[in-house]
């Protein structure tokens, strides 16, 4: 070969290879994916880091987390620690109670019977049955004004007077047993429906109220008109000595703020401080998978028709300001019947409730518009849920799922 073609062809395998190396250079590390993302949130979350290794384990109690859009799954996973004791570990069918989340299912309930023509709620309390006016201080003027609609939505000015100083009273009282205090109300902190305060022992009224009006008792209606047609055939309410199955126990950690590898747990459930035993406000045990179909069966028409659900998301009140409840004054933030609805600008609407009980740490939202669901139940309470929540949004906006 001639000096001259030897001399081209080795200046065209130079450029090759220097195009080669500015190519490789110049990539990068393709993004992590929105599944990805979600891990890298809930194992930052959750685990434990062996430093030799490099190996990540769950030891503490954990979640058990599943968002959805449509009948598509785009995550779904558990981590963590269900029970100390029999070391079982979360997964996707372990039940939680979720606490407050609870009020949605009462509160849907009520309005089943509201489209069946059984009640108005907009009636007052004192004329739907008289049990319930049995648990009421007498009719006057000032509280002949709550109406069904106020026990449902935070706005009927009862307050929360339950003997707190019974401590046995708190943690073991039954739905019944919790209204008895409503009889020595001498009068209302607001006028009904003009202020928000969250208290619990209304949707006790409701629990006597869907009694009266169903003719059955509270835990058969639920299950013959609310679970089964939801698909949640083994969710139930708690019971003292009821067995649950694949329960997952609450557990609170000894320092909040301590690294993960270091925490200590301790029990909380049923009799233990900070647990609360009634039903209609938070009794409910479930999994995300039986969570799940009940958000589907709603979106479905399965139990509301779509007049009646889009009531139950309405706004009744502004939560943000109000000055009875300053630990749930987020921006934008309003209630509906059983749900907190967040109206961010630039952010589709969400519908959401959380819950507390015990060990217990409850996140279950949806932005209906965008049929786009998320569960995250924790059997610990030790870290930020809304931290959480606005990363969760950031990851599945950024990926396209809120379009």
């Amino acid at each position: 070969m001639n000096q001259p073609k030897l001399q081209q062809l080795s200046l065209l395998a130079l450029t090759l290879i220097s195009y080669l190396m500015i190519t490789s250079c110049n990539q990068t590390k393709p993004a992590l994916t929105a599944a990805e993302q979600l891990d890298s949130l809930f194992t930052a979350r959750y685990g434990v880091t062996d430093t030799a290794s490099g190996k990540v384990t769950f030891p503490n109690p954990g979640a058990s987390v599943l968002i959805c859009k449509g009948d598509s799954v785009l995550f779904e996973k558990s981590y963590g620690e269900s029970n100390y004791d029999t070391n079982t570990r979360i997964d996707k069918n372990t039940f939680f109670n979720i606490a407050s989340v609870s009020k949605q299912f009462t509160a849907v309930a009520i309005l089943k019977l509201y489209q069946e023509g059984k009640l108005d709620i907009e009636s007052s309390i004192y004329d739907v049955a008289p049990r319930v006016t049995s648990f009421l201080p007498p009719k006057n003027e000032e509280f002949a004004k709550i109406k069904i609609k106020h026990l449902m939505s935070h706005t009927s000015g009862i307050m929360d007077e339950r003997p707190r100083d019974d401590r046995h009273f708190v943690l073991t009282a039954t739905d019944m047993q919790s209204l008895e205090y409503m009889k020595g109300i001498k009068s209302l902190r607001f006028t009904p429906g003009s202020q928000y305060e969250y208290i619990n022992p209304t949707f006790q009224l409701l629990y006597v109220i869907i009694e009266e009006v169903s003719g059955k008792p509270f835990e058969q209606y639920m299950r013959d008109e609310i679970f089964t047609p939801a698909g949640m055939p083994e969710t139930l309410y708690f019971e003292d000595g009821r067995d649950i199955p694949r329960m997952s126990h609450g557990y609170v950690a000894d320092k909040d703020d301590a690294p993960e590898a270091d925490k200590k747990f301790s029990e909380r459930d049923y009799g233990e401080e900070s647990f609360f035993a009634t039903k209609a406000d938070g009794g409910i045990y479930t999994s995300v998978i039986e969570f799940n179909n009940w958000e589907k069966a709603l979106r479905d028409n399965k139990i509301l028709d779509s007049t009646t659900l889009a009531l139950a998301y309405t706004p009744q009140i502004m939560v943000t300001g109000s000055p009875y409840c300053d630990y749930q004054n987020r921006e934008n933030t309003y209630y509906a019947f059983g749900w907190f609805v967040d109206k961010t600008p630039n952010m589709p609407v969400k519908v959401y409730h959380t819950g507390d009980n015990g060990g217990y740490q409850i996140y279950a939202a949806k932005y209906p518009d965008k049929d786009l669901r998320i569960m995250v139940f924790e059997n610990r309470n030790d870290h930020s849920r809304w931290n959480m929540a606005k990363e969760i949004d950031n990851i599945i906006k950024k990926a396209g799922f809120l379009e």
